[in-house]
């Protein structure tokens, strides 16, 4: 089998042994767009060539070898059949079920012009808080590769979900300097301040604010949730002194610290909400003594 070290001028360095298959139909290049550095036989080889080419270039370097890709045959690629553009990668099931589909699929590895990616139970997680349907499928759902990639880039070593991708201009919320989570939510309940001016949500903005600062690099789940019952005891003193200014401070730090803590524990604020109201919103039952009693059954 003969390899080949391939260069997408501006773009990247990689390895493949089926140029027309891998660079132009699935990454979409065509002959013109890109060269052939090396070819060989030899895969150890021509996997430390592509380092070598890789560095010459200042690309970034694969994570792994391309030779250790495939020592596994359990882990082979593409086992899924996925769809693999520069852009995207599109999954062959429909969104619903794509969680059960990446849980068969686990150790999987693939190659994008971003990195080499592997199906973990954290990439799992960061995978449904991302996905989107295809507008042209309903059966099939597909996640962007840069941003895939900028989630491995956050922190490798400990590889959890800790947000989405930010390319919205935040230029507002940056020029804000807090010195800690309650300066913050003080900052955006007094200012009435919202991500309505840009792409990203609120929960975004917190988990940018929070990664800049280092709170998903040295942070610890353990201590958010210390931090989250601090949190819950001020809103209980808030409401017996009824103290709405109190209240409103309180829930906002508690909401931040649960963004955190999800983050954390490598899966997203949101991702829990859905789950959550998932379960409730086909919930019945009644009021009793102040508080909703669901039915038993």
């Amino acid at each position: 089998m003969i390899y080949c070290i391939y260069h997408i001028p501006g773009k990247k360095v990689g390895v493949t042994n089926n140029v027309e298959d891998r660079v132009e139909r699935q990454q979409g290049y065509e002959p013109h767009e890109y060269e052939i550095i090396e070819m060989s036989d030899d895969i150890s080889y021509i996997s430390d060539r592509e380092v070598f080419w890789q560095k010459a270039f200042g690309y970034k370097v694969d994570r792994q070898l391309y030779k250790n890709l495939f020592t596994n045959n359990k882990t082979k690629l593409n086992t899924m059949k996925i769809n693999v553009t520069e852009a995207t990668t599109t999954f062959p099931c429909p969104l619903n079920k794509l969680k059960g589909q990446l849980m068969d699929q686990m150790g999987m590895r693939w190659e994008t012009s971003h990195g080499n990616f592997t199906i973990t139970h954290p990439t799992v997680n960061w995978i449904m808080a991302n996905a989107k349907v295809s507008m042209y499928n309903n059966d099939r759902c597909y996640i962007y590769n840069k941003a895939m990639s900028k989630f491995y880039d956050k922190d490798p070593h400990r590889n959890i979900t800790i947000g989405k991708t930010h390319q919205a201009d935040l230029e507002r919320i940056n020029t804000k300097h807090f010195s800690n989570q309650d300066e913050m939510v003080d900052y955006y309940s007094k200012k009435s301040i919202e991500c309505n001016q840009c792409e990203e949500s609120l929960f975004d903005c917190i988990r940018k604010w929070a990664d800049e600062r280092g709170l998903y690099d040295k942070g610890d789940p353990k201590t958010q949730y210390i931090k989250l019952m601090e949190e819950a005891g001020e809103v209980g003193r808030a409401l017996l002194k009824d103290d709405i200014d109190e209240v409103v401070d309180g829930i906002g730090d508690m909401v931040v610290v649960l963004t955190n803590l999800a983050e954390l524990c490598g899966v997203s604020i949101e991702e829990c909400i859905q789950e959550a109201y998932d379960i409730i919103s086909k919930r019945t039952g009644k009021m009793k003594n102040g508080t909703f009693v669901k039915d038993t059954l």
